[in-house]
């Protein structure tokens, strides 16, 4: 009779309560990594913004965002501090969303939303450690940021619920076709002729960091243990 309560015992430690318990602390730690990243690099810009002097001819509608850590080769155009705290809220944004990627294959094991969501991390690292100046390389993390970040907030779908599973593809949605449309319509047309090369840029940029931040918070409130049914009676 002991035996078979302890194996009712070890039975019960391997369902599905149990596995949630334990899958716990890391979609928390998920959430706080991604809540904080997004944070850090959407204050990291507006803080490098108020920090570019009115010589510097930088706004929000006709310079990217990349700007603010110099301006393209070959005359490239450095202002500090701005340029320091942009690749710092670049670089630690990137090994944040990185860092995160791991916890959330420990929570969910679903390599179809981690490996892109790793992906993406290293693009954000890479705007960081090779900024504007530096020219093409900058180029072709810019624009993995952007399209992965984009294909991440849908992809996330599968491991969220509703409502924040319909947000997160409407978010993720919205750069992936700025830029395709800036792609077939070219840099001077689509959004770009509406508001600007910067503005565009933002309307690709700033739905990916809404969406980290709201993910991460999704995480983070997730139930400490599972719900359980109640007894009729």
């Amino acid at each position: 009779m002991a035996e078979k309560v302890r194996e009712a015992v070890r039975k019960r430690g391997r369902g599905p309560a149990s596995q949630a318990r334990f899958r716990t602390p890391h979609k928390k730690l998920a959430g706080t990594l991604l809540a904080v990243a997004g944070m850090v690099v959407f204050m990291g810009i507006i803080t490098a913004e108020a920090f570019m002097p009115a010589a510097a001819d930088y706004s929000a509608s006709a310079s990217d965002i990349s700007h603010l850590a110099g301006t393209d080769p070959p005359d490239s155009v450095i202002v500090q501090p701005s340029a320091a705290i942009f690749n710092a809220a670049m670089i630690s944004g990137g090994l944040m969303i990185m860092a995160a990627a791991y916890f959330v294959q420990r929570a969910f094991g679903r390599l179809g939303v981690t490996i892109p969501l790793t992906v993406w991390g290293i693009g954000v690292l890479g705007v960081g450690i090779f900024p504007a100046p530096t020219g093409g390389v900058h180029d072709i993390f810019a624009l993995l940021t952007f399209f992965v970040g984009g294909l991440v907030a849908v992809l996330a779908y599968k491991v969220e619920a509703p409502p924040l599973r319909y947000i997160s593809v409407v978010l993720g949605a919205i750069p992936i076709s700025i830029l395709v449309s800036m792609t077939v319509l070219g840099g001077s047309g689509g959004l770009t002729a509406l508001l600007g090369p910067g503005g565009a840029e933002r309307w690709v940029a700033y739905p990916i960091v809404l969406w980290l931040v709201a993910f991460g918070g999704y995480l983070m409130a997730g139930p400490d243990q599972p719900r359980r049914k109640r007894r009729p009676g």
